[in-house]
């Protein structure tokens, strides 16, 4: 009795030192939608059972835009959250820059990431001075176009198959009550769309061009002219859109409402919640039915130089545990997103993730948008097109002009 006794004062002793060590991991991101929390409760929820910590669940209502001013306000302000979401790319660069970010080399090379993660940009993105600093989750691609087949039948024309098809059946969805195209009133959504439009309907050299070598002589051009009148078309189907986020445009799309809308893969994970089967009741056109390239961007976490041990601790768990194969699934089959891993098995993969499983397959990804420019960029093109989509009466060419004056001033 004495040996058992022993024993059962050991293992309480135990169980209470490691509740001890356990860590609240307070994770801040901006997923709310439907399709997007029920992803991040993937996250969580394999955090909680895998670790001996708790994932603090720190969602941020509305888009990026809003909450990444809030996220860096913490962390430069003394007040780090343990974990937060960016897009890949540049918005965190003057957070690691100035040494309050934590350095995931050793977790990535454990993990052996650089070998796993696919393509390789999306581990560029995450690596300064070659040390990484954040850990991939996931692709996004902006480009593809969400077609409700309820909204074609009860105008009496065919689904779309490309963007020149979309445009031309407009009258006939206005005539029939539906609005041709839904699109939110922020300027993420509205300057996504018309890269969407550079992207899928130009040559991916003249999106490079512009965003990637800066050229403001391209970006005046006439290739990017005929993007601009295609963004007026846009403006015109979109102008009875009378929506504010991105969800609520995808819902116009799977109720009917709206014949289509330019949005990235994440709206996916909407159509999945609302229980409807791609290739039947929608159709999703990667870029926009015209040039089969996409761009490798997503989401990545980053993770605060903390103060406490056992936080830090959990903070490496957690970002190893990110890049976990089934937690790669499971994820991204509910956010509609694609894994970072090439070595995963996605048989559960729907027809719109299937297709954009090919299109990765070959090779032709560019890099996403916020890898190119800094966020002040981003913020003045995003202020334009808030403008241009608001303003009918702004034409084309005073956009365009503008527009070439901001790339000949980026960084």
């Amino acid at each position: 009795m004495k040996t058992l006794r022993t024993l059962f004062v050991a293992t309480t002793a135990l169980c209470a030192t490691t509740a001890a060590f356990a860590a609240d991991l307070e994770v801040t991101h901006w997923w709310t939608s439907g399709g997007e929390a029920a992803a991040v409760g993937e996250l969580a929820k394999a955090f909680d059972a895998r670790t001996d910590h708790h994932w603090v669940d720190g969602a941020i209502a509305g888009s990026g835009s809003t909450a990444r001013p809030i996220m860096i306000s913490r962390i430069t302000g003394g007040d780090p959250m343990a974990a937060t979401q960016f897009n890949h790319g540049r918005q965190a660069e003057e957070l690691v820059e100035a040494g309050l970010m934590r350095d995931l080399t050793d977790i990535a090379e454990a993990g052996k990431w650089r070998e796993v993660i696919n393509p390789p940009s999306l581990l560029d993105a995450c690596t300064v001075d070659g040390k990484v600093y954040c850990a991939p989750l996931n692709i996004h691609s902006w480009q593809w176009l969400w077609l409700s087949h309820k909204a074609y039948a009860d105008a009496g024309v065919p689904v779309p198959t490309n963007w020149d098809e979309f445009v031309a059946a407009a009258p006939a969805l206005e005539a029939a009550g539906i609005v041709p195209m839904a699109m939110g009133k922020q300027g993420w959504q509205q300057s996504g769309a018309f890269n969407v439009m550079m992207i899928s309907l130009l040559p991916k050299e003249i999106f490079l061009q512009v965003y990637g070598d800066k050229d403001a002589d391209v970006a005046a051009g006439a290739d990017v002219a005929r993007i601009f009148k295609a963004a007026a078309d846009a403006r015109a189907m979109a102008s009875n859109s009378n929506v504010q986020d991105w969800n609520q445009a995808t819902n116009l799309v799977i109720t009917g409402k709206a014949g289509g809308q330019i949005m990235g893969d994440w709206a996916q994970g909407e159509f999945q919640v609302a229980e409807m089967t791609a290739g039947e009741d929608y159709t999703c056109l990667p870029g926009l039915g015209v040039n089969r390239t996409l761009q490798a961007g997503g989401d990545a976490f980053y993770f605060p130089v903390l103060k406490d041990a056992e936080t830090t601790a959990a903070q490496g768990e957690l970002a190893a545990l990110l890049l976990d194969p089934e937690v790669q699934v499971a994820f991204n089959l509910k956010k509609g997103s694609l894994p970072v891993r090439g070595d995963v098995d996605l048989a559960a993969a729907n027809d719109c993730m299937k297709k954009g499983l090919d299109i990765l397959a070959t090779g032709d990804a560019i890099p996403d948008f916020n890898q190119l420019v800094s966020s002040d960029t981003r913020v003045q093109i995003e202020d334009l097109f808030v403008e241009f989509f608001a303003d009918a009466s702004m034409t084309p060419e005073a956009a365009q002009e503008r527009f070439a004056a901001i790339i000949a001033d980026a960084d």
